[in-house]
């Protein structure tokens, strides 16, 4: 299988991107995986900062690496895995799981795809999303308040303290990985073209 990451900021439109690609490439078993499945389980004090908007989502200790290198590791080799399912409203996994096999064409999306060394091993093209801090912003909060039932207060508080910072410190450094920048994201056809001729 050819697995494509994508990585780039909150909201910065990595899933509309990787959904572009799944419809031009019309080829049949395509995967998509995203890096969000892979929170971990809060303990309850981490839970309650959570709900204060002091928890940081966006810091590379939030995920569970090891499970998500599983995970891929076997699709990449044509297994069946199961994918927890995360919850954003209450901050936990629900109980149930996802089933997922492994495909011709595995894309896997995140805010830190390209953090891990491990990860970056598995991926056989990297892509990042760079979209303008402003829209990233204008989406986060239309999105977070919309469909996630957070406060505006809330959403600009944990974006200037964590979201922002975490985007400087562990995100945009890693573009240096990236074989392709799309700027823009999803709106630019022209590299959505050109990624899918590769593919």
């Amino acid at each position: 299988p050819f697995v494509i990451g994508i990585c780039g900021g909150s909201a910065s439109g990595k899933t509309t991107v990787a959904e572009k690609i799944i419809e031009s490439l019309d080829v049949p078993w395509v995967t998509l995986l995203s890096m969000d499945c892979f929170y971990k389980i809060l303990n309850e004090k981490q839970h309650e900062q959570a709900l204060l908007n002091e928890y940081n989502f966006d810091h590379p200790d939030a995920f569970d690496i090891d499970l998500l290198i599983d995970v891929l590791t076997k699709l990449k080799e044509g297994r069946k895995v199961e994918v927890p399912v995360y919850n954003f409203v209450t901050h936990a996994r629900e109980s149930q799981t996802k089933t997922m096999y492994g495909a011709n064409v595995i894309i896997f999306e995140g805010i830190l795809t390209f953090h891990s060394p491990e990860v970056l091993k598995l991926l056989d093209m990297k892509i990042f999303v760079d979209t303008d801090p402003d829209i990233r912003l204008a989406r986060r909060l239309k999105r977070d308040i919309s469909q996630r039932g957070r406060e505006l207060r809330g959403v600009l508080k944990q974006y200037l303290n964590m979201v922002k910072p975490s985007y400087a410190n562990y995100i945009a450094p890693t573009m240096a990985h990236a074989d392709i920048i799309v700027p823009r994201g999803g709106e630019n056809n022209v590299a959505i073209a050109l990624i899918v001729q590769h593919v």
